[in-house]
């Protein structure tokens, strides 16, 4: 911005001067509309993709609650809307990033209910610098807040358990050497822990990842752990296993023919 001081006194000069400020002027609002038109052309690009997969969207749902014929199987159907709707999510973001939009004008998304109580909280403070008015330089005061709970996660973090299990002697006699019995294990000799066995099942049986997925999960934090000793694990797990398996059965068994 000039300020007086700047302004030239010879009446040619500020006349060039007036002339060369309109003409930057010029050149900035040119470039705004260009930038508008090019913010609205993209918009509406987003926009129609938008519309096109919520359209494919609806016909999955369609799908879904058709016709048994016409019905997909449950896994393609979930496969199908994971893609779909993670193509739509781009989108959306393409579109807010050349248009943002007022926090009123943001559709009501799903899973934005207040997150679970036992969640350990980890509080953040994003505060000002300076507590000074900006108006009469006073000393501000806090009238309020605004809090927002965001959910995050802690990659899993793979540890190592050192069991130390020391040795006594006698220096009397040196005949006995006493040492605590050393802990039952799913392997022996082996490097898992029974928590890390659990992941393993858990992850393979539950959540569907197959053991060379789940080996290639733990290279990334270069842990070395082929298929075939995975699959050892969860078939000695399975046999320590079989008495709940059994006492399940049977359970299932006398429940089913008592009728409840």
């Amino acid at each position: 911005m000039l300020m007086q001081a700047d302004l030239p006194e010879d009446i040619d000069a500020l006349r060039a001067l007036v002339l060369e400020q309109s003409r930057m002027l010029a050149e900035e609002r040119a470039a705004s509309e260009v930038r508008l038109t090019e913010l609205v052309v993209a918009k509406g690009e987003a926009d129609a993709e938008i519309e096109r997969l919520q359209s494919i969207i609806d016909a999955f749902m369609r799908h879904r609650f058709g016709r048994r014929s016409e019905q997909l199987d449950a896994d393609q159907l979930q496969l199908g809307l994971e893609d779909v709707e993670i193509a739509l999510g781009h989108a959306r973001a393409a579109r807010d990033a050349v248009a943002p939009r007022s926090r009123s004008d943001q559709p009501r998304k799903t899973n934005r209910g207040s997150l679970p109580a036992h969640l350990e909280r980890i509080e953040q403070i994003v505060d000002i610098e300076e507590k000074v008015c900006p108006c009469c330089s006073g000393a501000l005061h806090q009238i309020g807040e605004d809090v927002a709970e965001r959910l995050d996660v802690v990659p899993t973090t793979f540890r190592v358990l050192v069991t130390r299990r020391p040795r006594y002697g006698c220096r009397s006699c040196e005949g006995a050497i006493v040492q605590a019995p050393a802990a039952a294990r799913i392997v022996e000799g082996g490097i898992p822990t029974e928590a890390l066995i659990a992941q393993v099942l858990v992850s393979k049986y539950a959540d569907h990842v197959p053991l060379y997925r789940q080996a290639q999960i733990y290279a990334r934090q270069d842990i070395k752990l082929d298929r075939s000793t995975l699959a050892d694990w969860v078939g000695r797990a399975a046999w320590y296993l079989r008495p709940l398996r059994d006492r399940t059965v049977i359970g299932r068994a006398i429940l089913r023919k008592s009728g409840l």
